[in-house]
């Protein structure tokens, strides 16, 4: 039987942040930058639901603009489903979820630990890619919401013109072109890069890896957000370093004042932070908080290791600005990629160390070498396309519509409760279940099932978030997922019936169809 979460806890929800004031100032069609002003505003509450929109004809004038613009950019809000047209009334705000109840900050243990990271997150990552599964396990977008066209283009000029490079074998910091572009990319976080402080890597974890060898030795410790990606502990554990995991709020990231004492009190060597659409929570850390990291960091001199693979994906312009944009002392090293926003099959990714950036070159020489120079030709190509903006945004208003629905489907099925993110942009939820949920238990019905998630355990160096989820929803989106997602609210919900007896039953499934 469906249940839905207290209506109490619903209304208690927290507003979304106001959207940012002022017209949208960078270039791209006009329909969607109309309709992206919109967007902020009904986001915002600005516009609630089932409140009437302008008609065409008061938006044209509004603008200044033709009528088919103005219908364009209705249908662009249409496709987003953040406005309905109804027969003879003209187009009103769509009915959007309720706001549901928020996690709340993380409170991680307050000393470091080695990691010792199970087979749990190789498993999910193995049937990501089954089609005989329904899959929200991945943090990445589907093939579906890219241009593949423009990518075989792109590919197919960088071949036809730089055939010889075929025939060659390359190192160094990568493609002065690409660089270039990289740089002029990085203007858009607020950063100043010059092209010759750059280094192209084989992906962003690449990237990361690089910098924490950099400034780290074996047994040093590494401060970063609880929950966080667990390719980050991982990569901890192969390097042979502590996690020292730091309470981190679901809107606004992690928190300073406890990163502050643990500057104090630990022997932190560096920090590895997400500070726009962290994953999982999806938290956007508060500019003014961007700077301030930029200063601890300075002051201390203990490197901040930013990982700016999401930012494009952000509503919220100035919840795109680097915390490196604030750094005066080259301590902040800024890695990104594009693999979740422009090409995800070209991993190609990148890395502006500062002071370490010396050193990093030479870790790259001596590791992996370079990347083919015709990727790079192709990427560079990629980012100085004059569309890349309008895909930026149609991509953002894909996957809120998407967050959004799935964001529905939570309040009607999952369990009375239940607590789930709302950031600002990005395709993944973090869901907190009742205490009584296991979601390992829960992840091996769902197995059984052929559906797959991740389970709250592999965000963290110890097994605190075992009430917790991470529910990708980026990849295929269909009425196969939509009821496999409601299915996992279901299993969850039995779990609950069936009592602490029976709980351990869901291991294998068993007692819970």
């Amino acid at each position: 039987m469906d249940t839905t979460l207290d209506d109490a806890r619903l209304a208690g929800g927290e507003p979304l942040p106001d959207a940012p004031a002022g017209p949208i100032r960078h270039g791209g069609v006009l329909y969607l930058q109309i309709a992206e002003t919109l967007a902020r505003s009904i986001r915002a509450g600005a516009m609630r639901r089932g409140e009437r929109v302008p008609s065409v004809r008061q938006l044209a004038r509004q603008h200044g603009v033709s009528l088919s613009t103005a219908t364009q950019a209705y249908r662009s809000l249409e496709d987003a489903r953040l406005i309905e047209a109804r027969p003879r009334s003209g187009y009103f705000v769509a009915a959007r979820p309720r706001a549901l109840p928020e996690p709340e900050t993380s409170h991680p243990p307050t000393v470091s630990r080695l990691v010792d990271r199970s087979s749990l997150s190789a498993e999910v990552m193995r049937i990501i890619d089954d089609p005989a599964f329904v899959s929200f396990g991945a943090a990445c977008p589907d093939a579906s919401l890219f241009d593949e066209t423009r990518l075989r283009r792109a590919l197919t000029r960088a071949a036809q013109r730089h055939r010889q490079t075929l025939a060659q074998y390359r190192v160094g910091p990568g493609h002065e072109t690409l660089r270039r572009a990289i740089a002029r990319h990085a203007l858009r976080l607020g950063s100043v890069i010059e092209p010759q402080q750059l280094l192209v890597t084989n992906g962003c974890l690449e990237a990361i890896v690089l910098a924490l060898r950099a400034v780290t030795q074996p047994g040093d410790v590494v401060a970063l957000e609880s929950p966080t990606y667990f390719g980050f502990f991982e990569i901890l554990e192969q390097l042979h370093l502590r996690a020292l995991e730091i309470p981190t709020h679901p809107r606004t990231g992690m928190a300073l004042d406890a990163l502050q004492l643990a500057f104090d009190t630990q022997p932190v060597k560096a920090v590895l932070v997400v500070p726009t659409l962290s994953n999982p929570l999806g938290s956007s850390m508060p500019l003014a908080e961007r700077r301030r990291l930029a200063q601890m960091a300075g002051q201390r001199g203990i490197p901040v290791i930013e990982d700016v693979i999401y930012n494009d994906l952000c509503e919220q312009d100035d919840r795109r600005r680097s915390v490196h944009s604030f750094d005066t002392t080259g301590t902040v090293m800024l890695c990104g990629s594009f693999t979740k926003t422009l090409a995800p099959g070209i991993r190609i990714g990148w890395l502006a160390a500062g002071r370490w950036q010396a050193s990093v070159q030479r870790m790259k020489a001596t590791t992996s070498g370079g990347q083919s120079t015709v990727l790079e030709l192709a990427m560079a190509d990629l980012l100085g396309h004059t569309g890349i903006e309008s895909g930026y945004r149609r991509l953002r208003a894909t996957i809120a519509a998407r967050v959004d629905e799935a964001r529905g489907i939570i309040a009607r099925h999952f369990p009375r409760g239940s607590r789930v993110t709302d950031p600002p942009g990005g395709f993944i939820l973090w869901v907190e279940f009742p205490g009584e949920v296991d979601t390992m238990a829960l992840f091996r019905a769902c197995l059984d099932e052929r559906i797959c998630f991740a389970p709250g355990n592999m965000f963290s160096a110890g097994e605190r978030f075992r009430s917790s989820a991470r529910l990708g929803v980026g990849g295929r989106w269909g009425d196969a997922e939509r009821r496999a997602l409601r299915r996992i609210g279901e299993l969850a919900s039995r779990m609950i019936e069936a009592g602490p007896d029976r709980r351990g039953a869901g291991a294998s499934g068993a007692g819970l169809r």
